[in-house]
C-alpha cells in the first residue's frame, strides 16, 4: 500500500533515547520484548516501524511518571533525558483503519516501563485515510448556511442550568434568546436523554419555538441537541431531530467512540457538533496522553463538523498559546480543502475575550459559544447577548471595548461584571 504513518512523539526515559524510541517502535509493529521464531529480517523489513528522528530536550532529575525501569546503579544515579521523536509506521500493517490506527500509535506504548513519559504530538496521514473516511460532511461554509450568518463569528450559548430544565423552561429559554437573534444553541452534554428531560420532548418544545421564530424573523437558530446514547438510540435521536425541522446535532465524542462517530456521519443529513468533554484525560499532562493536534485529525476524519477548542483566558486549566494552536488546527486542511472544521470557542467566555481572540487567531470562521457570560448578565440574556455581540463588532474593527462600551450599555455592564475591558 502507497504511504506510511508518521507520528511524533515527546518522550522522557532515563535510558538511552536510541533504545527507547527502537523499543517503542518495535512494540508498536513487528516486536516484542524478546525475539520470537518467524520475525526474520525480511519480515522486519516490511513490517517494523522505522525511527525517523530523535531530537534531544531538555535533561530532569525526576521523572514525570511512575513506574519507569532503573538504570543500573540505582535511582539516586538516574538522569531523565526528554526528546521527540518520530516514528514511520508501514500502512500496510493496519491499512486506512481508524481505531486500529489508534492502537497502533497509542496503544501498549504507554504501558511501557522503559520511558517516564510519552505523549503523542501529531500525525502525518497517507491519502487512503483520505480516500476511505468521510470527513466534515459541513464544515464552516455548510454551518454557515444553516446558521445563515456570514461574516462574523456565528454566536451561541448552553444551555444552564446544565440539567434541572424541563422541556418547556428550556424552550423558553431558547424563545427569549432566539427574539434577541442569537445564532446557536446547544445542550450540556450532561443533558441528553434524561427522564426529567427527554430528548424527544424536548426536540418537540424547542423546535416548536424555533420554527415559530424562523417564520416570523426569517432566521432559524441552530440548536445543536445532544444525542449521545446507544449507538442505535442515536441514530433514532437524529432522526427525530430531523423530522423536527432541526439543524445540528450534537455528541460527546469519547463517549460514542470513533465507530460510533462515523456510523452517525454516514446516517447524518446535518452537521454534528462534536463535544471533547473528557479531553483532559489525554492531554492536560506534558509527558502523557495525545496532544490536540492530532487529536482532532481522528475526530475530523470520522465526521465532525464542530470541535470543541476551550477559549483564551478560560476557566480551565489550558493556556491561551495551546487554544489559538488548536483553533489553526482545526482550521488547517488535511486532504482536501473543505475538510476543515469549524473551532468552538468556549469554556468562561465573555465579550472581554473577543479581542484578543481575533487578533491571534485572525478570523471570525469559529463559534463563540458563552454560557455564563449571557445568561448571567446583569440586565438579563437577550442583554448579554447583545453585549456578545458588540464586543466582536468592536473586536473586528479594532475599537477597544471601553471606547465601545461608552455607546453600548449592555457592554458596559458586562464589562463591570465580568471584570474589565481588555
Amino acid at each position: 500500500m502507497r504511504g506510511a504513518i508518521l507520528a511524533r512523539y515527546r518522550i522522557e526515559t532515563c535510558l538511552p533515547l536510541e533504545q527507547v524510541a527502537e523499543t517503542l517502535a518495535g512494540e508498536q509493529s513487528s516486536g516484542t520484548f524478546l525475539p520470537v521464531p518467524g520475525e526474520t529480517e525480511a519480515l522486519k523489513a516490511q513490517a517494523r516501524a522505522k525511527v525517523l528522528r530523535i531530537d534531544p530536550l531538555e535533561v530532569v532529575d525526576q521523572p514525570s511518571l511512575p513506574g519507569g525501569r532503573q538504570p543500573r546503579g540505582g535511582a539516586e544515579f538516574a538522569k531523565f533525558h526528554r526528546a521527540e521523536i518520530t516514528l514511520e509506521f508501514p500502512l500496510a500493517n493496519l491499512g486506512a483503519n481508524l481505531p486500529t490506527l489508534v492502537a497502533t500509535v497509542c496503544g501498549n506504548l504507554y504501558e511501557l516501563s522503559d520511558h517516564t513519559g510519552c505523549k503523542l504530538l501529531d500525525l502525518d496521514l497517507p491519502p487512503a485515510f483520505g480516500e476511505k473516511y468521510p470527513g466534515p460532511q459541513f464544515s464552516v461554509a455548510g454551518t454557515r448556511k444553516l446558521a445563515g450568518v456570514h461574516d462574523r463569528p456565528i454566536l451561541g450559548t448552553i444551555v444552564k442550568p446544565s440539567v434541572g430544565f424541563t422541556p418547556e423552561q428550556t424552550a423558553e429559554l431558547v424563545r427569549e434568546l432566539g427574539e434577541a437573534g442569537i445564532d446557536f444553541i446547544k445542550d450540556d452534554e450532561l443533558q441528553a436523554n434524561g427522564p426529567s428531560c427527554s430528548l424527544r420532548e424536548r426536540v418537540a418544545a424547542v423546535m416548536r419555538v424555533i420554527n415559530t421564530l424562523a417564520d416570523r424573523t426569517g432566521k432559524k437558530v441552530m440548536y445543536a441537541f445532544n444525542i449521545t446514547d446507544d449507538l442505535d438510540a442515536m441514530l433514532r435521536h437524529h432522526d427525530t431531530v430531523c423530522a423536527a425541522g432541526g439543524t445540528c446535532v450534537m455528541v460527546s465524542l469519547h463517549s460514542v467512540g470513533l465507530p460510533g462517530l462515523l456510523e452517525l456521519r454516514r446516517h447524518s443529513a446535518i452537521p454534528i457538533h462534536g463535544h471533547r468533554n473528557g479531553w483532559g484525560m489525554y492531554a492536560r499532562h506534558p509527558f502523557l496522553g495525545v496532544e490536540y493536534t492530532a487529536w482532532q485529525k481522528l475526530w475530523r476524519l470520522a465526521g465532525a463538523d464542530h470541535l470543541h477548542v476551550n477559549g483564551l483566558q478560560n476557566k480551565f486549566w489550558e493556556s491561551d498559546d495551546s487554544v489559538v494552536r488548536s483553533i489553526q488546527a482545526c482550521r488547517t486542511p488535511m486532504f482536501r480543502p473543505d475538510d476543515t472544521a469549524m473551532p468552538v470557542v468556549s469554556s468562561g467566555q465573555w465579550g472581554g475575550q473577543a479581542p484578543e481572540t481575533y487578533r491571534r487567531t485572525g478570523t471570525t470562521d469559529l463559534m463563540y459559544v458563552a454560557g455564563g457570560g449571557i445568561l448571567a448578565h446583569p440586565m438579563g440574556p437577550a442583554a448579554g447577548l447583545r453585549a456578545l455581540q458588540q464586543a466582536w463588532q468592536a473586536a473586528v474593527e479594532g475599537i477597544p471595548l471601553a471606547e465601545h462600551a461608552t455607546t453600548h450599555p449592555e457592554l458596559m455592564a458586562t464589562i463591570h461584571r465580568f471584570g474589565g475591558s481588555r
